[in-house]
């Protein structure tokens, strides 16, 4: 049996480490891999900072004055082929325009993104010959853990049957203020987005 002072000390001893987790939850909390947690107050996709593929952060205010296009990528899906070469295709024809892609790897659908961050990406890419823009640190797109810029493109630009991401190669057009202002499908085909690029840029 616990003496009174045992007792009173556990006591003493539970709040302290209470108070630390809570502590703890709230600071980790504050410091996810995207800043404006609170995704619904951000004002545009310059509100948040990303890991590029090597674990750096890099805020997306780098881009503010460019048109954007924001894609969930992934390695082994039927739509991989495709939107590589059309995505590339894109990134060559723009190359001296404020355009740029932003290629965020993810492996939530059916696990076909399992290369790894950093050397392993980069070669798969080089190897797949994909220029695909600007690729950062692999993330998710849907549920409790999405990463928060994608809960604010989708809270901006919601889906059919739901705002959540359906498949890889969902994409998000940014005009030059920052704004999501369209979606497409993963089955839209990048060259088809052209015609809005090219609106957005004047």
């Amino acid at each position: 049996m616990f003496s009174a002072k045992s007792a009173l000390l556990f006591a003493v001893g539970v709040l302290i480490a209470f108070g630390a987790n809570r502590f703890y939850s709230q600071s980790t909390a504050n410091q996810t891999d995207g800043t404006m947690e609170d995704y619904k107050s951000a004002k545009s996709v310059y509100d948040f900072t990303v890991k590029d593929s090597h674990g750096a952060d890099v805020s997306l205010e780098k881009y503010r004055g460019k048109v954007l296009l924001i894609v969930n990528i992934a390695s082994q899906c039927g739509l991989t082929k495709g939107n590589y070469a059309e995505l590339t295709e894109l990134s060559k024809t723009y190359a001296d325009k404020e355009f740029k892609i932003l290629s965020f790897p993810c492996n939530q659908f059916g696990g076909q993104m399992p290369e790894g961050d950093g050397e392993e990406m980069v070669c798969h890419l080089r190897s797949a010959n994909a220029e695909v823009g600007d690729v950062f640190a692999k993330i998710e797109v849907n549920g409790d853990g999405a990463h928060p810029l994608y809960k604010y493109l989708k809270h901006k630009q919601g889906g059919t049957l739901g705002d959540s991401i359906k498949w890889n190669f969902a994409k998000f057009l940014v005009n030059r203020e920052g704004q999501p202002v369209d979606r497409y499908a993963p089955t839209t085909s990048p060259s088809g987005i052209k015609k809005d690029i090219d609106k957005l840029l004047g």
